[in-house]
This record gives structure tokens, sequence and C-alpha cells, in this order.
């Protein structure tokens, strides 16, 4: 199975290339996903989240976590925030790993899988699990025009950009980028060129950066 890391920063396309991808057959892992899941009542995950956050943002009859209130206390601060990550991000990762060793539940292993990853930063040490590393690639700007376009307040979009890993960090990281400072057919018919050319080489050969 081939392995991909895409990542892009908000509102790069990240997600569109994903789907695009995941409806040609790949197997897809957003990690969003696993860091709701690492959160699941009686985690350990939640047990340590718990301790430094407060007992009383679990609930003790259900055990779920009050995640608004969570992100009210975390996110107050940047030390806090970054507090919280240190806890979360291992489980993560350890989530992540199982995953691609156990592959999708009940199905035929597929060719590719793609790993929707939303900070690459912090993945970073677990690269060398990819077989390549897919930026969908877009400058800031016209990303923050197409964000504001589609109803986000501007100072939301800083807010998140600025927390996110920069464009030269990702192109520095990328094995290939993806361009989308076109429409929507433009980069569908970089998604489907990328796609043809790894199916062509039988899914094992490098990466050649088309």
């Amino acid at each position: 199975m081939y392995t991909v890391f895409l990542a892009g920063g908000i509102a790069s396309g990240k997600s569109s290339v994903a789907r695009a991808l995941e409806r040609r057959g790949a197997w897809r892992i957003d990690l969003d996903e696993l860091s709701r899941a690492v959160l699941a009542p009686g985690s350990e995950c939640v047990a340590e989240v718990a301790a430094a956050f407060g007992a009383d943002l679990v609930d003790a009859h259900t055990g779920l976590l009050d995640r608004r209130a969570l992100a009210e206390r975390a996110f107050a601060a940047p030390e806090s925030a970054a507090r919280l990550e240190a806890i979360e991000l291992p489980y993560i990762r350890q989530m992540l790993v199982r995953a691609l060793e156990g592959g999708p539940c009940g199905q035929t292993e597929p060719e590719l899988c793609v790993v929707e990853v939303p900070l690459l930063d912090r993945l970073e040490p677990m690269l060398g699990l990819a077989d390549e590393v897919l930026v969908v690639d877009c400058p800031l700007e016209l990303r923050r025009v197409r964000a504001i376009g589609r109803g986000m307040d501007a100072a939301d979009f800083d807010a998140r950009a600025a927390n996110q890993p920069s464009d030269a960090y990702l192109r520095a990281h990328a094995t290939t980028l993806l361009d989308n400072t076109g429409g929507p057919s433009d980069l569908a018919a970089h998604v489907d060129a990328w796609w043809d050319a790894r199916a062509a080489a039988g899914w094992k050969g490098a990466a050649n950066g088309q």
C-alpha cells in the first residue's frame, strides 16, 4: 500500500484533494477524526487531560469530555495550548501507526492510503512512514481571499493561519507540490494527473514530482 501524507494550509484545498482521492479508491485517514477518537470516554488521553485541565471537564456518569470547556481553558494562553498538544499528540501518533498497520477494517487493502494532515510540523517525526508527502500549494493571500469569500471572518482566518506551518515549511518538506492557484477544474486535473502517474508506476516507484 502506497502511503501519502497530504498537507496544506487553511483553505488550500487539501480536503477537496483528499475527497477526490477517496472517490478514486484511496483509503482516507483524517487526523482530525483521530484527534477526536483519542478523547473517547475512558481513554488514557482523557484521563491525562482531566488531570491537567480539571476533572470537572469529564461527566462522572458518561465519561464524556466537555470539549468546548476544554478549548476555552486550553486556548486561553499559548502555554496551555502547548500543554494540551503535548498530551494529545503521542496518542494521535500511536493511533495513526495502529491504523496504518491494521489497514481498513473489512476491506481489501487499497493501493493508496492518504493521510490528511492538518499540521505537518506536528507529524514531522513520522514522515518516514509516508512514501510521499503531497502538499497542496496555494499562496497565503489567495487562500485568505477564498476563505473570506466562503464566509470566514478575516480575523479568524489570520489567527488560524498563524498557528499553522508556513508555506515555506510545507514546501521544504514536500515530496510533491500540487498547484491550486487555478479553479476547481484545474485542481481536479492536477489530481488526476498525479493519480495516473502513480498508478502507471504500480504505486511502487519513487515519487516523480509531477
